[in-house]
């Protein structure tokens, strides 16, 4: 019996599940022992709880395993492909030739090589690497689907932040299945659409409009407050659209008026080497952002990183695209290590999948590229006492499937709440009081803690 817990070590269900006439006639010994069992797991998960922030590179599209960190070598060529094996900073483990620099710091962080799942479209994949939950029903590839809240909304929910600023950033979008579900618009993300490779990196609507200056702005917030004042007939419903508006009013107005918002998305002030170490390109200025972020106490950051749909020209595409990728990602890392906050802050890269075996051409298309596949994938883990130099998990010879200590999306999404000091198996409610476990399978990973 799995056991379920709140804050005091023992849960109502767990109660309801002992019954009440277990108090008497010895039962009362079996009640304590599973109430101390609750308490040593919740003990357990704050124990290994190291990080206070996350920053989750979502890699959209689902990101070949076999051009970056998972090379099969010794397969035919129509599944090894172009690209060269290289070697790592751990003897024996090879990745693919763009990801140089991250071969070079594999000592640094981890290499998952073997989550598998069945969930080979992009709307569900998305949805079950996100959450840890499946989706209840079949959907389609460019379905926006929201069963369950997101890491990033539950980490918001759970993990204190500062008043400033929200709990839970996207950058410059949200993926499909990022939101709060249930949880409410308190806990969506902040999405910042803007580009802060830009010149004039600006993030709209937190930074008080020019026409709005001294006491016209003030003047115009009492207004705002005055009318909030007001009781609203339907201000206890759920869900009510008025409310989240009320809800995102008042992030922004924190932002605005917030010193320490505005000096974390001043970008400009790092110092020229440290934005050219993360790349001059978006992806690099965001992640750069986002440690920004992590420093101003945000503990939730995704950046969101699309375009790895490579069912066409995947070697072309990625010639160009990995070693920028790889230097950012290396960059985030080493400069986490060296600011002695990668101890602090968990960076995990994943899509919702792999890439097929055999490379195809699809019709009408003369380059070649691989398609979707579940069965195997890579998942790059660093920060928060995730040791260094670990590579679990393997796939077979020729990549097909994961077939050593073979993981699920549930394993890898409990592992992220474990080490951010929540408990996996925790049960939320609905606004409707429906019981829902955080993570079906709270199981992390263990080599990982």
């Amino acid at each position: 019996m799995r056991i379920s817990r709140n804050c005091e070590g023992a849960s109502r269900r767990d109660c309801l599940r002992l019954g009440i006439g277990g108090l008497f006639g010895g039962g009362l010994v079996n009640a304590l022992r599973a109430r101390d069992v609750a308490a040593a797991t919740v003990g357990d998960v704050r124990r290994h709880a190291k990080a206070k922030s996350c920053i989750l590179i979502w890699m959209d599209g689902g990101p070949t395993h076999f051009e970056t960190f998972d090379p099969k070598p010794d397969a035919p060529m129509e599944i090894r492909g172009e690209f060269e094996p290289i070697a790592t900073k751990v003897s024996g483990v090879h990745f693919s030739q763009h990801m140089a620099r991250l071969a070079g710091l594999l000592d640094k962080y981890a290499m998952i090589r073997s989550i598998r799942h069945d969930q080979g479209n992009h709307g569900a994949g998305n949805h079950y690497m996100m959450t840890g939950s499946p989706t209840r029903i079949p959907v389609g590839c460019g379905a926006f689907v929201s069963f369950h809240p997101s890491m990033g909304s539950v980490v918001a929910k759970e993990c204190s932040v500062g008043a400033a600023l929200p709990g839970y950033f996207s950058m410059p979008q949200m993926s499909r299945s990022g939101g709060p579900n249930f949880l409410g618009a308190k806990y969506a993300p902040f999405v910042v659409s803007d580009d802060p490779n830009g010149k004039n990196f600006r993030v709209r609507d937190v930074s008080v409009p020019l026409d709005l200056l001294g006491d016209r702005f003030d003047r115009r917030n009492e207004l705002r407050r005055s009318i909030d004042r007001m009781k609203r007939f339907n201000e206890e419903i759920a869900g009510d659209p008025v409310l989240a508006a009320d809800e995102y009013y008042r992030q922004g107005m924190d932002l605005v008026t917030s010193t320490d918002a505005q000096a974390a998305f001043d970008i400009s002030r790092e110092k020229d080497e440290v934005r050219d170490a993360y790349g001059r390109n978006s992806f690099g200025q965001r992640a750069l952002l986002a440690r920004r972020l992590v420093e101003a106490g945000v503990p939730f950051i995704t950046v969101y990183d699309g375009g790895w749909d490579h069912h066409a020209d995947l070697f072309g595409a990625l010639d160009k695209r990995l070693p920028s990728w790889d230097q950012t990602v290396a960059a985030l890392i080493e400069d986490l290590d060296q600011r002695g906050m990668l101890e602090s802050t968990l960076v995990v890269a994943l899509g919702e999948f792999g890439r097929t075996p055999k490379i195809s051409t699809l019709s009408g298309q003369s380059k070649a590229g691989r398609d979707h596949w579940a069965n195997a994938m890579s998942v790059l883990m660093a920060g928060g006492g995730t040791p260094g130099g670990t590579v679990v998990g393997a796939t077979d010879r020729n990549g097909y499937s994961a077939v050593e200590r073979v993981l699920s999306p549930e394993n890898f999404v409990s592992t992220v709440y474990t080490k951010l000091g929540i408990d996996p198996n925790k049960i939320l409610y609905t606004p409707q009081g429906r019981p829902s476990h955080l993570v079906s399978d709270p199981t992390p990973i263990a080599e990982l803690m």
